[in-house]
């Protein structure tokens, strides 16, 4: 072992010893050799004014001074809290604090050489005056000094010794650049350098007057140099610490970062740095919203409180993705009851927990009621919208997964087309002023029955607004007096959403991948699960009656590259013809039953504006409340006799641009045409 290893372990071993004194013994270590320093100063500033130091004498005539300059200084010390400071953690705000209390000290020791006029010795006025300047160097110079020995910082360098937890030599830790030389990114290095799991190596940020320069110790690099960064640092992950960048801007530096196949995390938000949340821990993997290059819509309040402050809202489906989200945004608002109204009985009990946990925690007095039930029951629809006397229906109950609908027809068809029927029937009868349905931009031409069912959901909608008494579905004579604003609001995939592709991604990632994507050109809109929440509540409160609503989404993101730079944000690179030595293929596996290559907003070119900026209203063409309820009845017709050919065929007449792109492929129908199986008893589409 060599001599420099040595001198570091015995260096580790007493920063271990220090650390591990109760804190009645630091405080007293602390206590004595603060009054050594005082001592050591006071003497010095004789020996600097008279330039002799056997002049001073502390034991002979000039003890009763050296007795007062601790008496004077110590009690200030203790009453201001530098005893309970944790030196690891001494901030600006404490050497300012020692600045003050020692500037108080050599002012009493003033008085108290003056009031002592006539001692044995005399003490030249200029010798306090030094002793004050000698005092803040040795007082606050050692906490300095502390600070940097326990958090293994030597004069801006990384020292090397033994880390405390782990035997590892610090040079051996992964080495991170921060991005970002800010107030954020100097925070996040002081966490660095107190957590000691990661050792920073260099800042790089965007402004080229900082290029070359030393900040905290290191070496800041322009952002136009990655590649001289990385060979001169030898990096192994950068950390953003950009928390107030917008989404578009943290794209920017994502598109930049991506080809070098260096893994990339993210600091959280401003509010956490400003509330001193900052830690190793927060620091995230980038979010695939920062990929997606679009900032967030912003939310109009004047939007939100108009069909929920002080109302009694129900949101069908509200333990699911765009459900739940839904009625955390609904809580913003005040509504004076909040109907959750969800099949899952644990999606409920999970959903109930979190909304009455934030009801507790922030003094709210919202009600929330928990109701099991199905969308597929008429009955039970109407008996909670009237018990309750609800103004507001929010109906997000649908299924979504477009293979597994187009595997089972009938439920996709009774669950999304007669669901909402039912859903709306009863917002007829029970007086609901509003009723928002969550649509999709699969309802746009579709080629897989989830669309077809969402676009007849639409069309349900669009039919009722414009009957003033409509004769409800069902019925030749029951009629009901319409006083409900039906409001539809498309939009497109949604980020994390239960079936989303980006869980699968990160998965095969870590797996080692391969990852796969259907087709090379296949694209997609996205939105955050937040901002579709606050598009449909917002939406709702515009719609005059039968309005189909879709949001300026900016562009779409083709998912190959969508995949490529979530690979190469992990720090790896992908395989393919001209990279054979890359970590994970992306393979292509064909597009799925009833898939698209690409998603549209708007079946035709009329639209117009709204109030809001990024709200357009569609003006799209629909059908009769007669002719549809006949469609309807056919289509109910073919679902009870499993009859798909003609379910297709009702889709194809009711549905504009309705495209199958595949044989019927739905698992019970595939095995009664193989003869496997017998024709069982009709199923009933109200459950």
């Amino acid at each position: 072992m060599d001599t420099e290893h040595i001198l570091q372990v015995r260096s580790h071993a007493l920063r271990e010893r220090l650390l591990a004194l109760s804190p009645r013994n630091k405080r007293a270590l602390q206590v004595a050799v603060d009054i050594l320093l005082i001592w050591l100063a006071l003497w010095l500033a004789f020996f600097v004014r008279l330039g002799d130091p056997w002049v001073v004498q502390p034991l002979g005539a000039h003890a009763w001074l050296f007795a007062a300059a601790p008496l004077t200084a110590i009690p200030l010390f203790i009453r201001y809290g530098l005893y309970r400071a944790v030196m690891r953690y001494l901030g600006t705000e404490a050497l300012t604090t020692i600045a003050r209390v020692v500037t108080a000290a050599a002012a009493l020791l003033t008085a108290a050489v003056y009031l002592y006029g006539d001692a044995p010795a005399v003490v030249p006025r200029s010798t306090i005056v030094i002793y004050w300047l000698l005092s803040l160097m040795f007082i606050g110079g050692l906490r300095i000094l502390m600070r940097h020995y326990f958090n293994d910082v030597q004069f801006g360098e990384q020292t090397l010794p033994l880390i405390p937890n782990g035997g590892k030599r610090k040079e051996e830790r992964p080495r991170v650049i921060i991005y970002g030389a800010g107030a954020a990114g100097n925070q996040l290095l002081q966490a660095l350098r107190l957590g000691g799991e990661l050792l920073p190596v260099g800042f790089m940020d965007d402004n080229k007057d900082l290029d070359g320069r030393v900040m905290a110790g290191l070496q800041v690099y322009c952002s136009d140099r990655i590649d001289y960064m990385l060979r001169d640092t030898d990096a192994q992950e950068i950390l953003v610490a950009i928390p107030s960048a917008s989404r578009a801007r943290r794209y920017q530096i994502m598109s930049r970062l991506a080809p070098y196949a260096i893994p990339v995390r993210t600091l959280p938000g401003l509010m956490d740095l400003a509330a001193g949340r900052v830690q190793v821990e927060a620091l995230r993997e980038v979010r695939i919203d920062d990929l997606l290059g679009r900032d967030p819509v912003a939310p109009d309040p004047t939007l939100f409180a108009r069909c929920i402050h002080d109302q009694v809202v129900m949101v069908t489906g509200a333990g699911g993705s765009i459900g739940s989200e839904l009625c955390r945004q609904i809580m913003r608002s005040t509504p004076r009851m909040l109907i959750l109204f969800e099949h899952s009985e644990f999606a409920l009990y999970a959903i109930q927990r979190e909304l009455e946990a934030h009801i507790g925690s922030a003094g709210l007095s919202v009600r929330v009621m928990p109701v099991l039930g199905s969308v597929r029951n008429p009955t039970r629809l109407l008996d909670v919208m009237s018990a309750w006397k609800v103004n507001t229906v929010y109906h997000a109950a649908a299924y979504k997964h477009v293979p597994l609908v187009e595997h089972n027809i009938a439920e996709g068809i009774v669950n999304n087309t007669f669901g909402t029927l039912y859903a709306a029937q009863a917002a007829l009868r029970a007086g609901v002023s509003n009723f928002v349905l969550v649509s999709t931009d699969k309802a746009v031409r579709p080629t897989n029955v989830m669309g077809g069912t969402k676009r007849m959901a639409e069309l349900v909608l669009q039919a009722l607004a414009k009957e003033p008494k409509p004769i409800l579905y069902g019925s030749q004579t029951d009629s009901a007096a319409n006083r409900t604003r039906f409001t539809m609001v498309r939009f497109g995939n949604v980020l994390g959403s239960s079936g989303s592709v980006i869980p699968l991604f990160k998965q095969q990632i870590r797996q080692g991948g391969p990852v796969t994507v259907t087709h090379p050109e296949i694209t997609r809109y996205f939105m955050t699960i937040p901002e579709a929440a606050q598009l449909v509540i917002q939406a709702g409160s515009m719609g005059m009656g039968g309005d189909v609503f879709v949001l300026d989404m900016g562009e779409p993101v083709k998912i190959a590259e969508l995949a490529e730079k979530m690979i190469q944000l992990s720090g790896l690179s992908v395989r393919n013809p001209d990279n054979a030595d890359g970590d994970i293929d992306i393979r292509y596996t064909g597009l799925r039953p009833g898939e698209k290559l690409y998603e549209e907003l708007l079946i035709g070119d009329n639209v117009s504006p709204t109030d809001h900026p990024m709200i357009m209203r569609a003006n799209e063409k629909h059908l009769s409340w007669k002719a549809l309820k006949e469609a309807l009845t056919g289509l109910d017709a073919a679902i009870r006799a499993d009859d798909y050919p003609r379910s297709r065929e009702l889709f194809y007449e009711l549905v504009d641009g309705y495209t199958a792109n595949n044989e019927i492929v739905d698992l019970i129908y595939q095995e009664r045409a193989s003869g496997a199986i017998a024709r069982a008893p009709a199923l009933s589409t109200t459950g």
